[in-house]
Order: structure tokens, then sequence, then C-alpha cells
């Protein structure tokens, strides 16, 4: 067979290809909104598991949940049968009797306090520490610079439940901690009795963890510095002091916003490592913080109601706390 031959019935299989798709083209509907369609499976998950979640907790925020109901919330007649919809809840409707409650609820006061000053600990620490790693990190006087980034990572992979366990491990009474101190000469701390160490146990445990990960979000920042900036900065007669001030500091301020409101966000949700803490034997009322109380009254005390309006309240809180990290970031 020639290659004109070839070439005339490839063109016939391609001439009948294009013929049978725009057949089947013709046969099968057309849709006018794919993606959306494509969409609709999400969106149907996202508002199931999410969307009505928060708007159920809004609505609860103002009644008072009084145990499971099976009346009828109501009634499908389809002619031949009918379909009973339950009520599933019991509530009463209490207005802003929720709220009130937290103006003189003492236990709130002090996990606010507990949450707040753990923010004003973290905050600094959790920027400092970091940056300052990141820089000495992105030097290239450093050897074994890619070693030292890797080992500093590993901390944000650890779980929480289990980095937790062994922190109380080393600083039980007797412990790593108590031997390390005796060893200096200084009295062991009493970590899980003394209310003052235990929050600030909480506060050294989450600088561990996320020192790492903010150190590469950092890192990643400055190697998209200009060099020139700084070449310019040189050539002006600036320090090194104050190349940082007036260049590192303003290139970085996307990266020390991102940081800083993801970093409040996570201050505020603290649970787990509070949680261990006080089922080890840590004072409760000094390692309580807002989450914590939240479940306390939700789950444990079936005050549904009550923990809605708390979560209400926690929501807004760090909503503000952002916006106004934002407005000064501007």
């Amino acid at each position: 067979m020639s290659s004109t031959e070839g070439r005339i019935r490839l063109d016939k299989l391609y001439d009948d290809l294009r013929f049978k798709r725009q057949w089947l083209s013709e046969k099968f509907p057309s849709v006018s909104n794919a993606p959306l369609v494509l969409l609709t499976p999400m969106i149907v998950l996202f508002a199931i598991f999410l969307v009505f979640p928060v708007i159920f907790t809004l609505v609860l925020a103002f009644f008072r949940y009084q145990g499971v109901s099976t009346d009828p919330l109501f009634v499908v007649n389809l002619g031949i049968s009918y379909i009973v919809v339950p009520r599933v809840v019991d509530l009463q409707f209490v207005g802003l009797q929720n709220f009130e409650r937290m103006l003189t609820d003492n236990v709130l006061h002090q996990a606010l306090f507990n949450t707040v000053y753990l923010f004003a600990v973290l905050i600094p620490t959790m920027v400092i520490i970091p940056l300052t790693l990141a820089i000495a990190l992105n030097s290239a006087l450093i050897r074994f610079r890619n070693t030292f980034r890797s080992l500093l990572l590993i901390p944000t992979a650890a779980n929480t439940i289990a980095y937790s366990v062994v922190f109380i491990a080393i600083v039980a009474e007797g412990g790593l901690a108590d031997s390390l101190f005796v060893l200096l000469g200084i009295d062991p701390i009493a970590w899980l009795q003394n209310g003052f160490w235990s929050r600030n146990l909480i506060a050294f445990m989450s600088v561990w963890r996320w020192t790492g990960y903010n150190m590469i979000i950092f890192l990643a920042g400055l190697q998209t510095i200009p060099q020139s900036l700084y070449e310019a900065a040189e050539i002006d007669g600036a320090t090194r002091l104050q190349k940082f001030r007036y260049v590192t500091v303003p290139q970085l301020k996307p990266v020390l916003l991102f940081i800083i409101v993801t970093s409040t966000i996570s201050i505020f949700k603290k649970f787990a490592e509070p949680q261990i803490l006080i089922t080890s034997g840590a004072p409760l009322e000094e390692t309580r913080t807002v989450v914590y109380y939240i479940y306390q009254v939700a789950f444990q005390n079936l005050e549904l109601g009550y923990g809605s309006a708390l979560t209400v309240l926690l929501v807004a809180i760090v909503t503000t706390m952002s916006l106004l990290q934002f407005r000064v970031a501007d």
C-alpha cells in the first residue's frame, strides 16, 4: 500500500470519527452550565455539613435545649401515606438570656483571661523566634542549612495528643525536667500543680510545635525579597539594623499578617493541649480555655443553647481581632 493510499484511509477514518462524534452530540442533551452541574454534589455536601450547622448554631443561641423530642415538626401528605418529620430536639425560646448569662459567668471570664494570656505570650514569641531562625538559615554563611530547616520542621508533623503526652511525661514529678533542674542546682518546678506554670506549659508546647512552620513561611518570604533592594540600601550606607527595619520588615508585611492572623485563630481554638493537661492533674481554672469551656458546657452539661451562644461570642472575638489586624497592616 502506497503512502497516498494510507493517507486517504486515515482521512476517511478521521471523517468517520468526526461524524460519529457529531451524531452522539446531537443525541445527548446539551448542558448550558456544565461546571455548575459538576459542582452540585460538592455544593450539597457543603450546605449540609457546614452551612446548616452554622445557621443552626446561630438559631440555637437564642434557645434553651430541653432534650430530645419525638413530636412532629410537620407532616407531608402523599395521599396514600404520610411522612412525619420529627422535631428531633425540644427547644425553649429564651431570647438574649444566654448572652446575658455571659456577663455574670465567672468561669467564662477566667477562661477568656487564660486564652488572652496565651495570645499575649504566643503572638510575639511565634513571630520573633521563627523570624530570627529564618533570617539565620537564609544566610549563606550557615552550613547545612537544609538539614537545620528539616529538623526544625519535624515538630509540625507531630500529633497533638502524642506530643502533649510526651511533654507531660517530661515535666511530671521526678521526670526528665526535674532531673535536669537538679543537675543544674535549680529547684524543680511543679508544672502540673502550679496554675501559672501549667498555663505557660501550654504556651511552650505551642511554640515547640509551630516555630518550624512559621520559620518556613518567613523563609519563603525572605527569598522573594529582591537582592537589589539590599544592595541599594548598602550603597546609601544603611547598617544591618536599618536594612532589616526599612527593607526586610516592609517586604515581609503580607507574610507577617498571615502568620499573626492564623496564629490568633489557632490560639483561640486551643483545646487538645489544655484537655490533656487537665486530665493529667493540672489546675482546671488556670488552664481552661474558651473552647474547652464550650466543650464542657455543650457536651458535658448538655447546655447546647448556652454553648452555641459561647460559640457565637468566640467567633465574634476572633473575627474582630482578625479585622483589626488587617486594618493595622494597611
